[in-house]
C-alpha cells in the first residue's frame, strides 16, 4: 500500500509540474494575460478552457460508446444553483481583482512573481476561513441539492446530439472570441503605447 501511495504521489507531482510548465509556456502565469479576457482583447484563456472541456466531453463520449467507460461510475457533483452562483461570483471577483485563478497563481509563484505570493496567501486564507465556517453554512450549501444532473438528462436529448451541439457551440465560441479580439485588440494596443 505504501508503494502505491509513493507512486501516486510521484505521478501527481510530475504531472502537476508538467502542467505548470505548459501553463507558463502558454503565458498563463501572467496576470495581465489572464485578465485580458475581461477586456476582450486576448481570448486565449477562453479558447484553451473550451478546448479542454470539449476534448474531455468528446473523449468521454467515445469511450462510453465503445463500452470502455461506464458513465454511471463517474462522480458528478450534485447541482446546487445558489451555492454554485455565489461560489462563481467569489471566484470571478478574485480572478478579476487578483489576475489569477488558483492554479495559475501557483505557476506564477513558481516563477517568482510577488503578486502571486499575495494571491496564494489569499487563497489559503479563504480555504481556512471557509473551513472554519463550513459547519454553520452546510444547511445553505445543501438546501437546493438537485442531485446529479447532466445536459442530456436536463435537455432530454441523446448524449451524442448534446456532444455535437456543444462542439458546434465551441466552434461558434471560437469565432466569437476571434471577433472580440479583432474588435478590441486595436484599442488595447493604442493604450499600451
Amino acid at each position: 500500500m505504501f508503494q502505491f501511495l509513493v507512486e501516486a504521489a510521484t505521478l501527481t507531482l510530475v504531472g502537476g509540474v508538467a502542467f505548470g510548465v505548459v501553463l507558463e509556456r502558454a503565458g498563463f502565469g501572467s496576470g495581465c494575460k489572464l485578465t485580458a479576457v475581461f477586456y476582450f482583447y486576448d481570448m486565449a484563456v477562453v479558447k484553451v478552457m473550451f478546448t479542454a472541456i470539449v476534448t474531455a466531453m468528446v473523449g468521454i463520449f467515445i469511450l462510453s460508446s465503445a463500452g470502455a467507460l461506464d458513465l454511471a461510475e463517474l462522480y458528478i457533483e450534485p447541482s446546487n444553483y445558489p451555492a454554485a452562483i455565489i461560489g462563481g461570483v467569489v471566484f470571478g471577483v478574485g480572478f478579476i481583482v487578483g489576475g489569477y485563478c488558483p492554479g495559475t497563481s501557483l505557476v506564477a509563484l513558481a516563477t517568482g512573481k510577488l503578486d502571486a505570493l499575495v494571491f496564494v496567501a489569499g487563497v489559503f486564507a479563504g480555504i481556512f476561513a471557509i473551513g472554519e465556517v463550513w459547519p454553520s453554512i452546510t444547511g445553505f450549501t445543501e438546501s437546493s441539492n438537485l442531485g446529479r444532473l447532466t445536459l442530456p438528462e436536463v435537455l432530454h436529448l441523446p448524449m451524442g446530439l448534446v456532444v455535437f451541439l456543444v462542439v458546434l457551440m465551441a466552434v461558434g465560441g471560437f469565432w466569437g472570441a476571434g471577433a472580440l479580439e479583432r474588435r478590441f485588440a486595436a484599442p488595447a494596443a493604442k493604450e499600451e503605447k
